[in-house]
């Protein structure tokens, strides 16, 4: 996949450069992260290409290992790269361009379960033609990304939607009552996207869940994600997505878990669209 963390972890990246950086001082993580004052997770995942180093961490980093210049003006010339590739990443994430959504169906594509939880909007999988291109093009607006390629990325994302019909895979969606509640397309549009939901409860290797208004929730649905097999968890935020694996994707599991047996399935969130639906309709202007 050609993300920020794959660059990152590239044969002579920057990742490896600070792991020889610190060898070369003969500094355990443990070691570097204490002289630092740093907790050694954030050694390690600046190592594993997990975090971004900042600039302060990287002279910080060099200064500690006692490196000479020439190589802390390397490691400050990786990371320069690496901060604009990451730019570059970000905006193309929240567009949804072509070749972004291609990399989103190989993970897809790879997975037997997949789980996405959506707190404001309907999960990309479950979306119409219409809807999609209303949310690509909000990343348009919001980043001034190219908005020639929205119909394009619109295609890509209803392409991957064939997967729902692949019975060996397993899906979960959990969303708030919110997103069926917000209007972030025109009427007609959320009209449509929500009697789309109606046609996805009753396959069998689909958990679809509602959070209704009004529920204590013991866990907040803070943002959106989506869990590949658990062992990859993509996490949207305003400005862009990252990605976590390891004990931050299993967090984000269980966060799932716990936000799923809050929700109505099955029939009873069938009710809270059908409501959805009722209610929009009656609130449309008058002719």
């Amino acid at each position: 996949m050609n993300s920020i963390e794959d660059w990152l972890n590239r044969p002579g990246g920057l990742t490896e450069r600070l792991r020889a950086t610190r060898r070369t001082a003969s500094l355990t993580g443990t070691e570097l992260a204490r002289s630092l004052g740093w907790p050694q997770s954030k050694v390690s995942k600046i190592e594993t290409g997990k975090q971004m180093p900042t600039d302060e961490d990287v002279s910080s980093w060099a200064t500690a290992c006692e490196a000479p210049e020439a190589v802390a003006v390397q490691l400050v010339g990786l990371l320069a790269e690496a901060q604009g590739l990451h730019q570059e990443w970000k905006h193309q994430v929240r567009l949804g361009q072509v070749g972004i959504q291609r990399n989103y169906d190989e993970l897809a594509r790879r997975a037997t379960v997949i789980r996405n939880a959506e707190v404001v909007y309907i999960p990309g999988l479950l979306q119409t033609a219409a809807y999609a291109r209303c949310r690509i093009a909000e990343g348009t607006r919001l980043h001034g990304a190219n908005p020639e390629e929205i119909d394009a990325a619109a295609a890509e994302r209803m392409r991957r939607q064939q997967l729902l019909y692949d019975t060996t895979k397993r899906f979960e969606f959990v969303i708030t009552e919110a997103a069926l509640r917000l209007l972030l397309c025109p009427r007609d549009v959320m009209l449509a996207q929500l009697d789309r939901l109606l046609s996805v409860t009753g396959l069998a290797h689909i958990t679809f869940g509602i959070i209704p208004f009004g529920v204590e929730l013991s866990t907040t649905p803070q943002n959106g994600f989506i869990l590949f097999d658990e062992e990859l968890a993509v996490v949207e935020t305003f400005t862009g997505e990252t990605m976590h694996h390891g004990d931050e994707a299993a967090a984000y599991a269980r966060a799932m878990s716990y936000l799923l047996a809050e929700a109505a399935i099955g029939e009873d969130a069938r009710r809270l669209v059908t409501r959805a639906i009722e209610d929009l309709q009656k609130a449309a202007p008058n002719p």
